[in-house]
């Protein structure tokens, strides 16, 4: 596994040997592809952070900051070391729970935020994905105009949510990339 592209394409990543399903080159490179110049000069989020290969690419491609939330302390610890090895500056690692966290922030902070639970597999995950995209934290520490992109199982659907629609949705063998917009609200 490797940073595709960017100022430290190419520089390998440790991946945390357990608890992690760290996503993919592919995948990871053609969702930065639908993403572009979205990138360049965005505040990144980066929820259950693994490896920390979503936020560390997009630090690679332009991003000014990257925020990665992650509760496993060996994951936080490849995500430091990454970002250390790839000598990106601008990447903060926050040791925490996700959905504790998205109550502690309060404004608007993010362009993007990238979330890759544990794919909904059995009732706990699907409960997890369900609390996440119901979470009214994480919907408002998303700027004006910016966008969650969600890695789920493709052969799960979405939990309903009030707060989400989806932009585009591609699917890659057992992974489906969503690219999920606000809902706006009339007062």
């Amino acid at each position: 596994m490797r940073i595709i592209s960017g100022s430290a394409g190419s520089i390998p990543l440790q991946v945390p040997r357990s608890l992690t399903r760290p996503t993919t080159d592919r995948v990871r490179e053609s969702l930065f592809a639908v993403l572009g110049d979205l990138v360049v000069g965005a505040r990144v989020l980066d929820l259950f952070a693994g490896s920390g290969s979503l936020g560390i690419e997009a630090l690679s491609r332009g991003a000014i900051l990257a925020d990665f939330i992650e509760s496993h302390g060996p994951a936080c610890e490849s995500i430091q070391k990454n970002l250390e090895k790839a000598k990106l500056k601008g990447g903060k690692v926050h040791r925490r729970d996700v959905l504790a966290h998205l109550g502690t922030i309060s404004v608007a902070r993010y362009d993007l935020i990238f979330a890759d639970p544990p794919y909904a597999r059995n009732d706990a995950e699907r409960e997890l994905l369900e609390k996440l995209l119901n979470s009214p934290g994480l919907a408002a520490t998303l700027s004006t105009g910016g966008l969650l992109v969600l890695e789920s199982l493709s052969s799960s659907h979405l939990p309903e949510t009030e707060f989400w629609k989806a932009r585009e949705e591609r699917t890659y063998g057992v992974t489906r990339v969503s690219f999920l917009a606000p809902v706006t609200r009339n007062p």
